[in-house]
């Protein structure tokens, strides 16, 4: 143990002043047990730290083939290793020095044991959360009706929200949000989508009776719905469309929806392209709007992050490319896009690489990053940065 004395001769060798320092000394010596990596050091910033105060948790997620992450209630975190040259010390009970100066009673030689050290921590950096393999989980097993032998026969591949906490790479609001993008919903406690043949049946039952009954795409009536159609499906898928494809509002205490038109030729759209390797646009756009509920009007805007076209090939073609089956990481995206085309525009490239974008970057940055830029006829375009096999 130090005695003052021997402290003041320590300051001295060290050419320090003592009237600069603070009175209170710290003595430290190394507990018999102490050792490095029994203890890790994670860096909060001041949001996830009053979180925690509050008696929020967080959660670390991933499995063993994947980086982790740090989930908050509604954020999700890269975890990266930041190593130190300063050597870092868990020291229980230790005293800030704003802690130490309101403590008079402190103002002398303490001895600390030093319980543990690192020479690095756990640095957090908000990321985009990892949300491709929900979609992945739940089209192992999709709702296909009340009616279907697979229904009666399959147990396995279903999901709760507590199986999906535990498998998906994301907070529980993100993961709510993007089920929610999906047009998922929750059938006898599990998370399930509907096979798209059976949400195609349910979206035709519904635009029939719209145009049976002479409604407005604006105002569909939830009890007449239910009424008609309630012999057809169950109650509960009935109303799961009408959400997935219109928005609900109350008008003098009855129930309405008003249908997106965009999303129904949008799924009246995939429909025709899902069969189909390339399809002639001209031809395409003349089907497309034979299809679709009389009073609605297609136009190829509702196609972006579903199909591409083709302008350069004669005739002119499209076909199906839906931006959620690309790959999550970013060049490994640009990657499958640059080998399905050699060469994009911005505007055709936009709607497959906007959702790559992190908080406050643009398309143009990702371009910058991952693409090389050159003119061709005039027009800008974009090529990979390095040879694609």
């Amino acid at each position: 143990m130090r005695s003052r004395e021997e402290v003041e001769a320590t300051l001295h060798i060290a050419k320090l002043n003592s009237a600069e320092l603070l009175p209170p000394v710290h003595c430290l010596n190394f507990s018999p047990r102490a050792s490095a990596g029994e203890c890790c050091l994670l860096q909060l910033e001041p949001g996830l730290c009053a979180e925690l105060e509050a008696g929020h948790s967080l959660v670390i997620r991933g499995e063993k083939d994947e980086q982790a992450v740090l989930c908050s209630k509604d954020k999700t975190y890269d975890m990266k290793i930041a190593d130190t040259s300063n050597m870092l010390l868990f020291i229980p009970g230790c005293k800030t020095p704003e802690q130490l100066l309101a403590d008079q009673a402190s103002h002398n030689i303490i001895h600390s044991q030093i319980a543990g050290f690192s020479n690095n921590y756990w640095e957090l950096r908000k990321c985009r959360p990892k949300l491709k393999k929900l979609k992945k989980l739940l089209m192992e097993n999709p709702y296909e009706g009340p009616d279907s032998e697979r229904e009666k026969v399959l147990t396995d591949s279903k999901y709760t929200m507590e199986d999906l906490l535990d498998r998906i790479q994301a907070s529980e609001e993100e993961i709510l949000h993007q089920l929610q993008v999906i047009n998922a919903c929750k059938i006898e406690g599990y998370w399930r989508v509907l096979e798209f043949d059976y949400e195609m049946k349910l979206l035709n039952h519904v635009t029939q009776l719209i145009d049976s009954e002479s409604w407005s795409f604006s105002k569909v009536p939830l009890s007449i719905c239910l009424q008609e159609l309630g012999p057809l499906e169950p109650e509960e898928m009935i109303q799961h469309i009408l959400l997935s494809y219109g928005m609900k509002y109350t008008d003098e205490d009855e129930v309405y929806f008003e249908m997106n038109a965009d999303k129904i030729c949008t799924a009246t759209a995939q429909m025709l392209l899902q069969n189909a390797v390339k399809f002639n646009l001209a031809e395409f756009q003349e089907v497309w709007q034979q299809s679709v509920p009389e009073g609605l009007t297609t136009r190829l805007d509702q196609l972006k992050g579903l199909a591409l076209l083709d302008r350069n090939s004669r005739p002119e073609t499209i076909f199906l490319l839906k931006v959620e089956e690309l790959p999550e990481d970013n060049q490994e995206r640009f990657n499958r896009l640059f080998t399905i085309r050699e060469k994009w525009t911005e505007a055709d490239i936009t709607p497959y690489i906007q959702d790559l974008c992190a908080e406050k970057q643009t398309v143009a940055a990702l371009l910058t990053k991952y693409a090389r830029s050159s003119m061709q006829n005039g027009v800008k375009v974009y090529n990979s940065r390095r040879p694609i096999s």
